[in-house]
């Protein structure tokens, strides 16, 4: 009897037999399938409900302040604005208030006496103090500060002298202004609002190519201060 060749193994083999191929292929695809899957599942997804990193914000641009515009003062009106002075200490030592001076009478009952005022001591009503504001060449700027002492409301009037210059202006800041006389040796300046008591006021001139000191400076007919 012939016997039966058997069947030879290697290359041979697998040529002749192609469900092998089949076979192996169908093996590498599952096994790439299988590590693709693991290394999807590997990743770390982000957890549920986190928010993306926050982007830097920038800082807030402060606008520049802007100055507030300051109302101008109001005019100084004398003894109502805030510039009227009231009474210096020597003439508050000796105003026409009352002084209570308690006396037996006849009935026994204490009685008060009224000192008298200054006005009717010989003080005048309203004083008035000359003093040089500024000074520049070929002039300056003078001036009579007054308070009216008594204990009503008055007008004034300044008398001023001079040897030789001349008279530039005068003027009362913040109050309607007054009349003016001019003469060859100087200036009369009649008020034009009285002042309260207690109030001041002053009175301002421009002098050219004259003495810095007056010949004469009087107010109502009294003497300045300050000569």
């Amino acid at each position: 009897m012939r016997r039966v060749p058997r069947p030879t193994h290697g290359p041979v083999a697998i040529a002749t037999s192609p469900w092998i191929v089949v076979g192996a292929g169908v093996v590498v695809m599952v096994v790439l399938l299988i590590v693709a899957l693991g290394a999807y599942r590997g990743r770390s997804p982000a957890p549920d409900g986190a928010q993306p990193p926050a982007l830097p914000v920038p800082s807030a641009v402060v606008a520049p302040s802007v100055p507030t515009s300051v109302p101008s003062p109001a005019p100084v009106l004398p003894g109502i604005s805030g510039r009227a002075s009231g009474l210096p200490p020597s003439a508050a030592a000796g105003s026409g208030s009352p002084s209570v001076d308690p006396t037996v009478g006849p009935t026994g009952k204490p009685t008060a006496t009224r000192s008298p005022s200054r006005a009717a001591q010989g003080q005048p009503a309203m004083t008035g103090r000359y003093r040089v504001v500024q000074s520049f060449d070929g002039g300056f700027i003078g001036e009579v500060a007054m308070v009216n002492t008594s204990a009503r409301s008055r007008g004034w009037t300044v008398r001023l002298e001079f040897s030789g210059g001349r008279l530039v202006t005068a003027w009362v800041e913040g109050v309607p202004q007054g009349t003016i006389r001019q003469s060859d040796d100087g200036f009369t300046y009649v008020s034009g609002v009285e002042v309260s008591p207690g109030g001041s006021v002053s009175l301002r001139f421009h002098m050219e190519r004259a003495s810095h000191t007056p010949r004469e400076c009087t107010v109502d007919g009294a003497r300045c201060n300050g000569l």
